[in-house]
């Protein structure tokens, strides 16, 4: 019987550990995510600003 609640003990602490680690991992990734959206949201901004003089200096060319 003991040797069960110590089995039992043991797989309790095991999971408590993996969702620790888990955890910590989601919040990991989360600040990835955040941190690759932004980046993401500058190069859009940058592609749009370099489009718009693209299209300013495909205007300024006469036909």
């Amino acid at each position: 019987m003991d040797a069960e609640f110590t089995a039992l003990e043991e797989k309790v602490q095991q999971t408590a550990l993996l969702c620790q680690r888990l955890r910590e991992e989601n919040r990991d990734l989360r600040e990835q995510l955040a941190a690759l959206q932004g980046d993401r949201r500058l190069l859009a901004e940058k592609i749009d600003g370099a489009r718009s003089r693209l299209e300013n200096l495909l205007g300024q060319i006469p036909e």
